[in-house]
């Protein structure tokens, strides 16, 4: 039976991506879902959990994101008959007719999904998604949901980090669309950048899908395309009050001649052709003009030169937005550049002048935030794109989807390393807060057990080191799981980008500030509960063979 195509109020349920489809798996998942069919083992009641082992950038905190997704894809989630084709032609030939036909059948409307809400902060071994139903389907949504996890947790958490870095009162814009891993990248990149903390994004695809404000100003291509002013083919521009056109590029020499003056600058060394392309852009976004300063030499050439253009735009009645710096010392020169903006500002009795904006670029990194702040500087926007896109400071966040219990029976996934030993079972989660509000730690129990209550002490321990445990009493307990899918029905409208936006704001406020900081922040605590953790080292020394020695 197929999946109710229903709506969630304004929310689109198609999936963001034509790619996000059945198909968009590795060739095991199809493969396995053939031997469970072979074995008639498809609908046998089955439990996954999707989590990561690790907080990524050094850091000890995540930020969830994709779930909206995830959501859409089991909604829309079939195979086609050109799928079928297809697998008809690369699985082996003597692959069963049936199976092919119980493809075309297969729906997600028996499946669970249970889920943290999209922007909150999460932390390693906690399931971000618990997913419920028949085996042979769980197995196939595998590889989707960890692509539509990964990589969006891994940049919004990248963005977040940016955030933080910058301080609260600095506007960030993604420029990273040219640099990402593809058109998909891109696009990926602008939606969660936006979620982690970003307020624009350079990527217009972006903005008409995801509402996200776009922002940009221009390239050196432009600036270098004006060789002298008699490039300049249009001169004039309306006063923002007047009828008639007025000859606008005389004012800006004319004004070019007052700022050399006042800023000791020969004018013989500024770039007429820049000054040009300033003109020209000027008269194209009178009400928006924020100029590329650094093509030549951004004290002697570009900064006199956008101040002409500003004082011109001022003149007839604009006000100009300000510069950005794209290439050398950004911290120096931004300063440089207010301290020209209050000199003018005081000189000319424009008391507007020293407050216009600085937007920074140039291949900025974390480090490269934090550094500035410890420098000095007086730059008022970033423009980020390489390092926040392609995440170099870690290129994947490693989510797994493991499975849990199968039939009622709790599984576990041994390993020499014990980061990759599974928690076994159905898991209820829930976040346990102190007094001052702020998150304590994340408590894993077995469903059967009654959930922490406010204000009684309940032990919590580390699921693999004996010694770690303590007993938290709780000012106030949150369950983190939430019923988003059942029935082949959406159980609750999913998140608006700006809903989560907002849920990622308030999320890392109320995690205490140890946890975010840049250098050796402290772990948040990820426990168990006393009887998960008895039933976890059963299981295990159940499950372990018993070495014999010789």
């Amino acid at each position: 039976m197929a999946a109710n195509n229903i709506s969630n109020g304004n929310h689109d349920t198609q999936n963001s991506n034509s790619l996000v489809q059945a198909l968009m798996t590795d060739q095991y998942q199809i493969t396995m879902a053939y031997a469970y069919w072979q074995n008639d083992r498809t609908y046998e009641r089955a439990c996954f959990d999707l989590f990561f082992r690790k907080n990524p950038f050094g850091g000890e905190f995540t930020l969830y994101a994709g779930l909206s997704e995830c959501v859409k894809f089991i909604q829309n989630f079939r195979f086609t008959d050109s799928d079928i084709a297809y697998l008809k032609s690369v699985l082996p030939p003597d692959t069963q007719d049936g199976f092919f036909e119980h493809l075309r059948q297969l729906d997600c409307s028996d499946v669970e999904l249970y889920s943290i809400a999209e922007g909150m902060v999460v932390f390693p071994r906690v399931p971000l998604i618990r997913l419920e139903g028949p085996l042979g389907v769980l197995q196939l949504l595998e590889t989707p949901f960890l692509n539509l996890i990964n990589y969006a947790s891994l940049v919004a958490t990248n963005a977040a980090r940016f955030r933080m870095a910058a301080g609260p009162n600095k506007s960030l814009l993604e420029f990273g669309l040219r640099r990402a891993q593809g058109p998909d990248g891109g696009l990926t990149a602008s939606k969660y950048s936006y979620i982690g903390g970003f307020d624009g994004t350079s990527n217009v695809l972006a903005g008409k899908l995801f509402g996200i404000p776009l922002k940009g100003t221009n390239a050196h291509s432009m600036i270098m395309s004006f060789a002298s002013m008699d490039d300049l083919k249009c001169r004039t521009l309306q006063p923002a009050e007047g009828s008639y056109p007025v000859e606008f590029a005389s004012i800006c020499e004319r004004w070019l001649g007052e700022v050399c003056k006042l800023c000791d600058v020969l004018k013989e060394q500024t770039i007429k052709g820049e000054l040009a392309a300033f003109i020209a852009y000027a008269r194209s976004f009178p009400k928006g003009f924020l100029a590329l300063v650094d093509t030549y030499d951004v004290m002697k050439s570009g900064l006199v030169n956008f101040c002409a253009v500003a004082l011109a735009l001022d003149e007839l009645g604009y006000r100009p937005i300000g510069i950005r710096i794209d290439s050398g010392d950004l911290a120096y020169q931004s300063i440089v550049a207010r301290e020209v903006f209050t000199k003018l500002g005081e000189s000319l009795q424009k008391p507007w002048f020293p407050k216009m904006v600085i937007v920074a670029s140039n291949d900025i990194n974390e480090d490269t935030l934090l550094s500035l702040n410890q420098q000095g500087h007086s730059i008022d926007s970033f423009g980020i794109g390489t390092h926040l896109v392609t995440c170099q400071k870690q290129p994947a966040l490693g989510c797994v989807f493991k499975l849990v219990q199968v039939n009622e029976l709790p599984r576990i996934k041994l390993s020499h390393d014990i980061e990759k030993v599974t928690i076994p079972g159905r898991k209820q989660i829930h976040r346990l807060y102190g007094q001052d509000g702020r998150p304590l730690v994340d408590l894993m129990q077995q469903m059967d057990e009654d959930p922490p209550e406010q204000g009684k002490s309940v032990l919590c321990r580390h699921p693999f080191e004996e010694s770690k445990r303590a007993y938290v009493r709780p000012a106030k307990v949150v369950p983190l799981h939430q019923l988003y899918w059942k029935d082949g029905k959406v159980c609750q409208p999913i998140s608006s980008l700006e809903e989560t936006r907002a849920v990622a704001k308030q999320s890392l406020q109320m995690l205490r500030e140890d946890h975010k900081r840049a250098l050796n922040p402290t772990p948040y605590k990820v426990s168990v509960s006393d009887n998960l953790y008895q039933f976890l080292h059963e299981l295990w020394l159940q499950s372990a063979p018993i070495e014999e020695l010789h």
